[in-house]
């Protein structure tokens, strides 16, 4: 089959561009033929859609050094029922050209759809799902605001109805039935009361409101998926209660047509198949509620009102009214309406909600403030920056849903199984039917109706498809939570298969900033020493003065004026600080000022050992201290790593240090493997020699630097700040910073795959299992036949079993949890 495609790429400047995509485009392999406009940037493929797709193009031209255009749309699709509803669509969307990559998720009833906007447009895809029989719409199809939980309660009431109509026309209809056979006296008073054939009428009256009101959203959906030739569990739910109704209603309205002993009503059994699958739906929906709490949490963060200074006045106004420059007033216990930064004022701020950090974080002039967390004790006016979508707090929740709306490998492969599952129920149910007709005893028909219609409810794959999204729902809203935020699905099951961890030194293993960690004095008082020393370095920007500065500020030391300031580069500096010539630097700028430091070299070498800066300072020409600067580790980074060791993973370290500072920091950090003197650029061939050992990686980096070795590793892990996210770097982002998050995010991983793999062996092991038991099998060994109603009901119990084990998920604690 082949596809024509047309494809607009940006950076393309010259002929040569458009030769090397040409080639590099012709040499993939279902390519059949390739041109490239330059004036247009439009590239037209020809392609053979067995061997190649969309997708292989897309990553072609990347790997040239361009950019193929794409966009992506994204459909709600309410009346999808089980996992072959979720394979059909795909494969529906799948067969249009321009397809980059189709992604259904039965949890939260969407479809996510990359395409190129220059082959296909939206109507199109919009189109191709109504045509396999869904009903299709876009967020704008809705009542504006109306959020994913008023839909979701639009959708809880609307099956309430139901339930409420089944279940108040089935109580009396199985009393009816069941009741003559269970005590012979209340047989005797309804014939009193009625004849018999006016309560098998009765029956007929009370359950067809149930099959046509109650149940109609089966057959509707059901006789869809059959039209296209596509069943699904409406189909399998169709054929079982329906059967079951017109079997009966032919019995009552023409017993003729029937074999003697045949002419049996089922009425009972379409109506209790029904309301027993509405209830499980019912269960389950608001079950599937729950898992999306995280999503709900978060949009609750957001204060409906906020208050600003516009010309000197104070309004409160509806914060969807702020704008970047606005000024904002914030009072004690407030929520923060939107990101900015402080202008005035101080206060400790709760960020738990974001960074997953439960102690308040001081909030000084300058400092960053993010929307939706809460203000504690004082009182300050900010700047607004970021307003609406630009919000920190509006990104976190569009990665959570795009998250909880990507599939993972192991529930690709669910679907394609799904994808023939149901017809090969169907195929059982028929072939079941008959060998009953053919060898089953007296009344044949009626034992081969009964095996047939429990073998078609028992086998719905609706558990199927909920395995995997309600699994990641719950796991990626609980590490939201945490601080910890899964940019897809799929990096949950990633991550959960790492065996080695590669962190970058700076800024991830360590503070990311010089610090004064050591003053060993010569002569003269500490305090005054450091004082003189901080003045002056108070003229240089260098980052080694700056740590020596916050040493003194941190003491709250007075400086004293400084005049005649000298930096030489690679030496160090000199100036004259109240009267007195300081010189602070390495051991050439103490031999440049004549000034001998060979009694105390042996000091300065233990330093270096351990990894830190040692710098001279010499005070009227004689020496002083011997100061000590080095990045320190993070807090918590020695626990994270013992805590992964012990878990059986190979942790490394990389960095572009020196390899003495590097092993020292290692040493320090309890890692055995060091990587030191790699340049920035090397660090992505260092994850690949890694990967070429067999090793499945994870990188733990800045997300900005780091950029390639994050892309490069099985999984990146980015490490942000709260306001400094980088979203485009890694798979999974650790909002706080700290290293002991890693630990959280590997253990809730672990935990999530592990759930769907429960999930997936109760699904498909029970379905499969009771195939038999509903076909028969028990018969000729204890003579019992399963009643079509059991059937229903323990398919919906498998249902609720994988909504409820996922739901096993909020209980998660982080093993060591991230702290200010």
């Amino acid at each position: 089959m082949h596809q024509d495609i047309r494809i607009e790429i940006s950076g393309m400047t010259c002929a040569n561009c458009v030769g090397r995509v040409e080639r590099i485009l012709n040499k993939l392999q279902g390519v059949d033929q390739c041109t490239v406009n330059l004036a247009t940037s439009r590239a037209a493929v020809r392609l053979d859609a067995t061997q190649t797709d969309p997708a292989a193009v897309v990553d072609a031209i990347g790997g040239a050094g361009y950019q193929a255009i794409m966009r992506k749309a994204e459909f709600l699709i309410d009346d999808m029922s089980c996992a072959a509803c979720v394979a059909r669509i795909e494969k529906a969307i799948q067969r249009l050209p321009g397809i980059v990559e189709a992604v259904v998720n039965l949890a939260t009833r969407k479809a996510s759809i990359t395409f190129l906007p220059e082959t296909i447009q939206p109507q199109t895809l919009e189109a191709a799902i109504r045509n396999a029989g869904y009903t299709v719409r876009t967020e704008s199809h809705y009542p504006a605001g109306q959020s994913r939980e008023k839909r979701h309660e639009r959708a809880l009431a609307a099956l309430t109805r139901d339930l409420r109509l089944a279940v108040a026309l089935t109580l009396p209809l199985l009393i009816i039935v069941m009741g003559p056979m269970i005590s012979p006296v209340f047989q005797a008073a309804m014939l009193k009361l009625l004849p018999e054939q006016a309560w098998r009428w009765l029956e007929w009256v009370l359950v067809t409101p149930v099959v046509a009101v109650a149940g109609r959203r089966f057959f509707t959906q059901g006789w869809a998926e059959l039209r296209h030739l596509s069943p699904g569990m409406n189909s399998l739910v169709m054929l079982g209660s329906g059967a079951a109704y017109l079997y009966s209603l032919a019995a009552l309205t023409v017993p003729g047509l029937f074999p003697a002993g045949t002419a049996n009503l089922y009425f009972e059994a379409a109506g209790v198949i029904i309301t027993l699958i509405l209830l499980g739906r019912f269960l389950e929906t608001r079950a599937r509620g729950r898992a999306s709490d995280a999503i709900k949490k978060l949009m609750r963060l957001y204060p409906r009102r906020a208050r600003v200074l516009r010309e000197g006045e104070e309004l409160e106004i509806p914060v969807e009214q702020v704008m970047p420059g606005d000024t904002v007033v914030i009072r004690p216990g407030e929520q923060i309406p939107t990101d900015g930064a402080i202008t005035g004022g101080s206060s400790y701020i709760d960020q738990s909600m974001i960074t997953g950090e439960p102690i308040p974080v001081e909030k000084q002039p300058g400092a960053e403030v993010i929307g939706g967390t809460v203000n504690k004790t004082g009182s300050f006016v900010y700047t607004a920056t970021r307003v609406g979508a630009d919000t920190v707090l509006s990104q976190i929740i569009k990665l959570v849903e795009e998250a909880q709306s990507g599939k993972p490998p192991i529930q690709q492969i669910a679907d394609r199984i799904a994808g023939i599952f149901v017809p090969l129920v169907m195929a059982a149910a028929t072939l079941t039917f008959l060998i009953w007709l053919a060898l089953g005893p007296v009344p044949a028909l009626n034992y081969a109706f009964v095996a047939g219609v429990s073998v078609l409810l028992i086998a719905c794959p609706c558990a199927m498809g909920l395995a995997t999204p309600t699994a990641i729902m719950v796991g990626t809203g609980k590490a939201t939570e945490h601080g910890i935020l899964f940019r897809k699905g799929s990096a949950i099951e990633l991550l959960a298969r790492i065996d080695t961890i590669v962190l970058d030194k700076t800024g991830t293993l360590t503070r990311g900033r010089p610090e004064l960690t050591d003053i060993h004095l010569v002569e003269g008082e500490e305090n005054k020493v450091l004082a003189l020393a901080a003045a002056a370095e108070s003229r240089s920007e260098h980052p080694v003065a700056q740590a020596i500065l916050e040493a003194a500020r941190a003491r709250r030391l007075e400086l004293p004026a400084t005049g005649d300031f000298t930096s030489t580069t690679g030496f160090g500096i000199s100036a004259r600080v109240a009267g007195r010539r300081v010189v602070i630097g390495t051991q050439r700028q103490m031999e440049r000022h004549d000034i001998d430091v060979t009694t105390h070299q042996e000091r300065a070498q233990i330093f270096a050992s351990e990894g830190k800066t040692p710098l001279y300072c010499a005070i009227d020409g004689r020496l002083a201290a011997i100061f000590s600067v080095a990045d320190p580790l993070k807090a918590g980074s020695r626990e994270a790593i013992a805590s992964l060791r012990r878990q059986g993973l190979h942790i490394a370290m990389i960095t572009g240090d020196n390899r003495l500072t590097a092993q020292a920091i290692a040493r320090a950090a309890g890692i055995e493997q060091v990587m030191a003197e790699v340049l920035p650029q090397e660090k992505a061939a260092e994850v690949r020699r890694l990967q070429g050992e067999g090793r499945r990686v994870a990188f733990v980096g800045d997300g900005i630097n780091d950029a390639p070795a994050l892309a490069a590793a099985d999984v990146g892990l980015a490490l942000g700040t709260g306001t400094d996210i980088a979203i485009e770097a890694g798979d999974v982002i650790l909002m706080s910073g700290d290293l002991r998050g890693i630990v959280s995010a590997l253990a809730l991983s672990r935990r999530t795959l592990r759930t769907i793999r429960i999930n997936f062996f109760w699904a498909y092991v029970y379905n499969i299992a009771l195939i038999p038991v509903a076909a028969g099998l028990l018969y000729p060994i204890a003579g019992m036949l399963l009643n079509p109603m059991l059937a229903a009901g323990a398919m919906s119990v498998s249902s609720l079993f994988v909504v409820s084990n996922s739901l096993r998920l909020k209980r998660f604690r982080p093993p060591l949890p991230a702290r200010a």
